[in-house]
Order: C-alpha cells, then sequence, then structure tokens
C-alpha cells in the first residue's frame, strides 16, 4: 500500500473513534435526562403525598372529637346488679351520662339478708338513725349542667335503698326536671319518690315508673321513649 493509501486509512479509523466516542456521549447524556426526569416525577409524587398527608393531619385536627354535650344524667344505687343494668340500658337509650352511687362499707349478701332479723339491712330497717349511710362520692362532675337526673333504686320495705337518700340530701336539684325509677321483684313505686323529693327540697319531680328485677330492653326502651 502506498503512503496516500495509509494516510487515507488512518484518518478513516480515526473518523470511526471520534462517531463512536461522539455516539457513546450522546446515550450517556440521554440516560442522565431521563434519569433526572424520573428524579423529579419521584420528587413530586413525595411532596403530593407529604402534602396529602399534612391536609389529612389538618383534617384530623379538625374532626369533631368533642363528648355528646349530653344534659341528661342517670343515677343510680344498685345493691344486686339490677339496677345496674337498668340504669345503663337507660342511658344508652337516653344518650345520657350516669353515676353509680356507692356506700364506702359495700353490702354484702349477709348484710341485705332481710329474713335475718341481726343482718345490717334489718338493724337499719329498724333503727333509722343507722340509715345515714356514708358514700365514697357525694358530687357528680359538671352536675350544673344537667337539666334531667333520672335516679335509680331497689326497693327496701316500700322505699328507696337508703343509699339514696344520703345522695339526694347531698346535692341541689334547683331548675332540674328529676324522674325516679326504681327496681322490684314485687313491691311497686310507692311513695318512694315522693320521699326522695321531700329530702332533696328543690327540683321538678315527676312521677317515677316500676321495673321488675330483669325486664326485657323492648320494656326499657318503651318507657324511655316516653320521657324523651
Amino acid at each position: 500500500m502506498n503512503k496516500k493509501g495509509i494516510i487515507g486509512l488512518v484518518v478513516a479509523i480515526v473518523i470511526i473513534i471520534i462517531a463512536v466516542i461522539c455516539f457513546v456521549m450522546y446515550q450517556n447524556t440521554k440516560t442522565e435526562e431521563n434519569n433526572l426526569k424520573v428524579g423529579n416525577t419521584e420528587s413530586t409524587e413525595l411532596e403530593t403525598n407529604i402534602d396529602n398527608t399534612n391536609v389529612n393531619s389538618e383534617d384530623n385536627k379538625n374532626t369533631d372529637t368533642s363528648s355528646s354535650g349530653s344534659k341528661t344524667l342517670v343515677v343510680y344505687y344498685s345493691a344486686q346488679n339490677h339496677t345496674k343494668a337498668v340504669s345503663e340500658k337507660i342511658a344508652k337509650n337516653l344518650d345520657a351520662d350516669i353515676f353509680e352511687i356507692e356506700p364506702e362499707e359495700k353490702y354484702s349478701s349477709e348484710d341485705l339478708n332481710w329474713t335475718n332479723n341481726n343482718s345490717r339491712v334489718s338493724k337499719e330497717h329498724n333503727d333509722e338513725s343507722l340509715r345515714d349511710v356514708k358514700l365514697k362520692e357525694t358530687k357528680v362532675d359538671n352536675w350544673e349542667d344537667y337539666d334531667t337526673v333520672l335516679i335509680g333504686y331497689p326497693i327496701w320495705w316500700g322505699i328507696a335503698a337508703w343509699p339514696v337518700d344520703t345522695f339526694v340530701k347531698a346535692n341541689d336539684f334547683s331548675e332540674k326536671t328529676v324522674i325516679p325509677f326504681c327496681t322490684s321483684a314485687s313491691s311497686g313505686l310507692g311513695q318512694s319518690g315522693k320521699l326522695l323529693e321531700s329530702e332533696a327540697n328543690s327540683g321538678n319531680w315527676e312521677d317515677g315508673h316500676r321495673f321488675n328485677e330483669r325486664p326485657s330492653d323492648s320494656d326499657i326502651k318503651k318507657w324511655t321513649d316516653s320521657i324523651k
């Protein structure tokens, strides 16, 4: 091969090498641009998710988690859980708050044995001075906010179980509607509501209602519907 031919071959090889280098650089540039676009997309999606999270967070802050603002309170004393079960269902039906009257010295099964003249309730029945039963708590939180108070109790010798007397005497029922109810195996409400009213000396006391020891849900609902 002559000298001109060799020079031409070298030039051709150099041109090919330059073309290959340019092509590789072009491809690298495109790959970097594509990677940048993908990175921007992921960044945008992340920012969107963060924004959505912030919005959801704000929505959660604005969610109303306040209480029902009930103006009705169910107060009850239960010696053997009969009145408790009824009271809880009444409170649920009326969307009311609930408060349990609890003696400092709880009545045992033997204490409640009215057939035994030496039992606690028998002694208290026979001696009224023993009926001043001390309670764990007589004050109800936000008492002044309630405009309707339902008071439930078992019947003892024709009247309200005397732990209820202590609660009634300790609270001011002014400007409140008060509705008594009782649970009893056989006795009626009798004058129990009237006696409690006389001890309270305040409040608008309405006629009460007597339930048996285990009333049906429908019986309870029928009564609560009537006083809504």
